[in-house]
């Protein structure tokens, strides 16, 4: 599985307890460090409500959209992305929240692009990810952190970009090929530990 769709199970699971949701400030100062420092500001962001739902933290200022850490699980990830794959990834949460995971969540997004029913913009839109085994709220500081970046840009083919379609660490590669969800995943090696 590759490391967004891990992101995105974490995103998409919700929390196993309301009582461990962090304050919105503390959600908002995590969300926005997958950003680059100077978008963050102006960012929108996505976090949870003291019954555990996802709700609107901040509006955003600019053209990105932040997710918070989920809470309930022991391990830190957030993301920021633009306001244009907010459909898409809004979709994908509905689907997640009615048991439709992997590549039928894929297939139902890419087929309800082609049909014309979800907006999904042609040209690139990125994704930040930021995750680690812990956040200090206090410090801003992420334990054992790991960024990684995602260019969605639908229907991307290995000829048009020059691109492999083969998974790789330390290069950037081409996933889901000529379809609507196409992304380059740009990923540097994990430090060891």
């Amino acid at each position: 599985m590759t490391s967004v769709l891990c992101l995105a199970t974490l995103w998409l699971s919700g929390p196993q307890s309301a009582t461990t949701v962090r304050p919105p400030s503390e959600q908002i100062a995590g969300a926005v460090l997958a950003a680059p420092a100077e978008l963050r500001e102006g960012a929108g962001v996505l976090g949870f409500g003291p019954d555990g739902k996802l709700v609107t933290l901040r509006n955003a200022q600019n053209d990105l959209l932040c997710l918070a850490d989920t809470p309930g699980n022991d391990a830190f990830a957030v993301a920021c992305y633009h306001r244009d794959l907010e459909p898409y990834m809004a979709r994908g949460r509905e689907l997640q929240a009615k048991g439709v995971t992997g590549q039928e969540r894929n297939d139902i997004r890419w087929r309800e692009i082609a049909d014309g029913k979800l907006a999904m913009a042609r040209e690139p839109r990125m994704l930040y990810v930021l995750d680690g085994t812990g956040f200090d709220a206090a410090t801003g500081a992420v334990a054992n952190e790991y960024r990684r970046w995602v260019l969605y840009w639908p229907y991307a083919t290995p000829e048009a970009t020059g691109l492999s379609t083969k998974p790789q660490t330390g290069t950037p590669w081409l996933m889901a090929a000529g379809t609507p969800g196409a992304h380059i995943m740009i990923s540097p090696p994990r430090e060891k530990r």
